[in-house]
């Protein structure tokens, strides 16, 4: 992972400057750092053009409505789940 430059934010978090070529050819490395709660901002030609970034916990934006591999490991088929609907 190269990282170019470190910015703290106004709430002292820490953002990572990334530029979109390393960002494209590493994805897998940085998704998984924003697992872990890792910020990035993302550059091309030296200009930001969008913040990688967890979502907000307290946000509420995301509801499971159904968990298919709870149905069979793996999942489910979409035409199979809406027949059992």
């Amino acid at each position: 992972m190269m990282k170019i430059k470190v910015h703290e934010t106004s709430n002292g978090m820490k953002d990572i400057i990334v530029g979109l070529k390393e960002l494209r050819q590493n994805m897998e490395t940085y998704a998984s750092e924003v697992k872990k709660g890792k910020s990035f901002i993302i550059v091309k030609r030296s200009k930001p053009i969008f913040k990688l970034s967890p979502p907000d916990e307290d946000m509420d934006l995301w509801e499971c409505v159904i968990d298919g591999t709870k149905i069979k490991k793996g999942g489910i088929p979409l035409v199979d789940l809406l027949a059992r609907l």
